[in-house]
């Protein structure tokens, strides 16, 4: 049986290294996870005026479409050295209301893609610590930044270097023996 894995991608544009790169995780996936795509660019900004019975619809099945999952996969660019605006609210989101929080006990990994040398290193250590608020055991080693991703893809956005698929692989392995450990 699979576990099923939400995967949220932190640009919203369609044709982003970070969404061509949480496809290639999809098909890389380890046979014992199912990645299945959570959109996030349709969110409102959180706030909490509008935390009422008519919750925006776009709330309502962000945290229906996580609370499902029993992992959650981030794969994110950086913008100015930190996270993209619309994946910080979208952590926002399924944090709330208060004490429903629908990110509590997950295991998470993270890969964070740059067509800068460093990977989106600031990017990857910067969503990490409000996962550590959130109550998220996040993957520690392997750890995944993708240098330079414009010469990894080829024109159709699909991975050209073996290399690196064979990292992502070993990187979906390793992180589905961590939702094994967390779990039980």
């Amino acid at each position: 049986m699979s576990v099923r894995v939400a995967l949220i991608v932190g640009s919203l544009r369609h044709g982003s290294y970070s969404r061509a790169i949480a496809l290639e995780l999809k098909t890389l996936a380890a046979p014992t996870l199912a990645l299945d795509m959570v959109e996030i660019g349709d969110l409102p900004l959180y706030n909490p005026d509008l935390e009422t019975e008519d919750a925006p619809q776009a709330w309502t099945r962000f945290r229906a479409e996580v609370s499902g999952a029993e992992a959650v996969l981030f794969v994110t660019p950086e913008y100015n050295r930190s996270i993209p605006g619309a994946l910080k609210n979208a952590l926002d989101v399924g944090s709330r209301p208060y004490g429903h929080s629908i990110w509590s006990g997950k295991p998470a990994a993270i890969v964070s893609v740059s067509p800068g040398a460093i990977g989106a290193f600031g990017a990857n250590h910067h969503l990490r610590q409000p996962l550590v608020f959130l109550d998220m055991p996040v993957m520690q080693q392997p750890e995944a930044y993708l240098g330079n991703v414009a010469d990894l893809l080829d024109d159709d956005g699909r991975l050209k270097s073996d290399g690196t698929r064979d990292f992502l692989e070993g990187f979906t392995d390793a992180f589905a023996k961590w939702i094994e450990k967390i779990k039980g």
